[in-house]
This record gives C-alpha cells, structure tokens and sequence, in this order.
C-alpha cells in the first residue's frame, strides 16, 4: 500500500470513530481513548483537504447508523458502564487481529465489537514471502517443508545478491534492473507457493480453515468498506466466533448476522488466467481469494508482498450497501 493510502486509511480509521462517537453520545457516556494510535489517526484525518474529510465522515457515518441495527449493546447501556472508543495499532493485525476500531464495555461479562475499516479498497492481508520466512506455520500452523524452501531460497538469495553488488558499486538496485521479473522471479515463487499449499493441505485438515482464518482474521467484525466513487459504504460481517449480534439484556438485534461458515478443503489453487503474478485459491463454502504477488518498494529487495483481496465468500454472510446519509450525517456530526 503507497503511503497516501496508508494515510487515507489512518483517516478513514478516524472518521469512523469519530462517527461512532457523535452518533452514539445521545443518552450515554461515551469515552475516546486519545492514545498514539489514535492521535496518528486524528492527525492523518486534520490535514486532508476539508471536502475529503466531509465524504470521509459520511461514508463513516452512514455504516455506523446501519450497524445500531445489528448491534444492540452500542445504544443499550443499560447498567453496563461507558462505551469506549479506541483506534487499534497496526501490530494487531500481524497477530491476526484486523479490526481497526474497537468499541467497548468494560462490565463483569466483557463486550467489545470490532469495525475493519478499507478507504476505496478491498485488501484483506498483506503478507510476505523470503527465503526465512515459514508461511505455512504463520498461516496454518504446519511448518514449510524443506523441499520448498530449496526452491525458493536461491531465487531470494540471487536478489540479495544483486542488491548488494549495486551497493558496492555505489548504486541501488531496482526491480526494473531485471529483464524478466515474471519469469525469473513471481512465477516460480507463486508454483512453489502453491505446491507448498496442497501439500499442507494434504497433511492437515484443518489447514483451509486456519488459511482463510489468517486472511480474513481471528476476531469477528464488521468491515466497513468506503467507495467515493458510486458515494455509498459497504458493510460486511465476518462472524466466525458468534460474537457479533450480542443482544442487550433483553433487546435484541433488528438484524440477525448468521454465524460464518469457515471452509474445510481447497478446491482449486493456481494462477489467473493470463496472468504471471496472480494466482487464485478457491475454497469450500463459497471462500475464494486473489493473491498478487508484487515487490513492495522500487528498490530491489529480498523479499515479496501478496496483495490479497476476497473474491467470494458464504452465501449467508450478512453484506449490505448503503447510500450515504448526507443530511443525517450533516446534521449529526459535532
């Protein structure tokens, strides 16, 4: 992700806490915890031209005037204590935690819902692959064979190779200094990756499931997706655990978010069609992903980054598009 969008996402983080916050202040004590996190977020929001932040807050707002609907403990405090409001750190989401605003009660029986927010984007994960690095242990918990890294390790160490020497020359190495990257590089990295995939998957059943668990993440959540474009926000449940739709004593959800089924085997891994950087995982209940693999930076480097997107995903999994609520927002806002 360029570093405008790193930013634009920080802010998108903001606005959809600060839409929480203004919507849900009405009748109850609702706190913010103003730590680092959330003052990167505030400060990447403060500096964007005042009509991007405007479409940034509507875009907020309007899922979070759906998500009271779904979520009964955010309007219902009943003797449950103030709301708290927090931005995650980025550290979260390499342990497989993907929300990136949390909202919070600190009672006797903890509560807490998760939103992940996406600026104009659909990415699920960004993961990297080098000659160290043991996928299949970070993603599934079964350890890379030797026969992968064996394929994998000199493609990274010939890399490394040629950044150094440019060094030493006094120069930097860059991807473009390769005539044929997809050939030399992505595509034998990609079948490597792929052979390694089926035979995890050949070893260990729960392998689909903890693969999809990893890309999507661990916790449950709403994931609000922002399109400027068409002005409407998108939201997704992802409830793996059951957590989400936690009814408040007696008040239940106006909507019901059904449990997300999670996969049990893979029914195709290869590469898109004309495609040399791409491949395509296909798994059951309707799970499917897209993972790019690309080089992070200009500069010549060790390693890879796939840039994955969920394709398809259950049937049942509660999604829903709405307009923006330009006037209720305009009004709302604080």
């Amino acid at each position: 992700m360029s570093g405008i969008q790193t930013k634009n996402g920080k802010a998108f983080e903001y606005a959809c806490l600060k839409a929480l916050q203004d919507v849900l202040s009405s009748g109850q004590l609702v706190e913010v915890d103003e730590d680092a996190a959330y003052r990167t977020a505030k400060s990447s929001y403060d500096v964007l031209p005042q009509e991007t932040r405007d479409k940034m807050y509507i875009g907020a707002f309007s899922a979070v005037y759906k998500l009271r609907a779904m979520e009964p403990m955010l309007e219902n405090s009943g003797n449950f204590g103030a709301l708290l409001l927090k931005i995650q750190t980025d550290d979260n989401g390499k342990r497989g935690d993907v929300r990136d605003v949390l909202c919070v009660r600190n009672m006797v029986d903890h509560w807490e819902m998760g939103i992940s927010c996406k600026h104009n984007h659909h990415a699920v994960k960004h993961s990297r692959l080098s000659s160290t690095i043991d996928f299949g242990y970070e993603w599934m918990g079964v350890h890379c064979s030797e026969n992968y890294f064996s394929k994998v390790r000199p493609i990274f160490e010939e890399l490394e190779s040629k950044r150094l020497e440019a060094r030493a020359n006094g120069k930097i190495a860059t991807w473009n200094d390769l005539p044929n990257k997809a050939e030399s590089v992505y595509v034998p990295i990609l079948e490597a990756f792929m052979s390694e995939l089926r035979t995890i998957a050949a070893v260990n059943e729960n392998a689909p499931e903890n693969f999809a668990s990893y890309l999507i993440g661990t916790k449950d959540f709403y994931k609000v997706i922002m399109d400027e474009k068409n002005e409407s926000t998108r939201i997704e449940a992802i409830n793996i655990n059951g957590s989400l739709n936690r009814k408040a004593k007696n008040m239940k959800a106006r909507i019901s978010i059904p449990r997300t089924k999670m996969p049990t085997k893979f029914l195709e891994i290869g590469f898109k069609q004309g495609s040399k950087t791409t491949i395509e995982v296909l798994l059951d209940e309707g799970w499917a992903f897209s993972m790019r693999i690309h080089s992070a930076k200009d500069e010549l480097e060790p390693s890879l980054k796939f840039d994955v997107n969920l394709i398809a995903c259950p049937s049942n999994n509660y999604a829903q598009v709405e307009l923006w609520y330009t006037d209720k927002a305009t009004k709302t806002r604080t």
